[in-house]
């Protein structure tokens, strides 16, 4: 099964998300919130409060695709809410 055609651009979205939302709550949110359109190919991230919790989302033209990862005992590494809170960024 090939995954994708060619490499997709990535997002993240850099805020904590309610981890209730499934996929129309993502989609949702990467259409208001990100101002994009969740079903142009690429691949958009989302991390719980606790950054023990990936979901990703991505349209394959076929219909939508969420996975879903949970660490068991680390935290994955996530920007800040904002540039302003991480200055190497600057």
């Amino acid at each position: 099964m090939l995954m994708f055609q060619q490499l997709p651009c990535v997002y993240l979205h850099r805020t904590p998300v309610d981890y209730r939302k499934s996929i129309n709550g993502l989609a949702i949110i990467v259409e208001q919130q990100l101002s994009l359109q969740a079903t142009d190919g690429c691949v958009f991230v989302f991390c719980n409060k606790g950054r023990d919790k990936l979901k990703i989302l991505y349209w394959d033209n076929t219909g939508f695709a969420l996975w879903y990862k949970r660490l068991e005992q680390d935290k994955f590494k996530w920007p800040p809410k904002s540039i302003d809170e991480c200055p190497e960024l600057i």
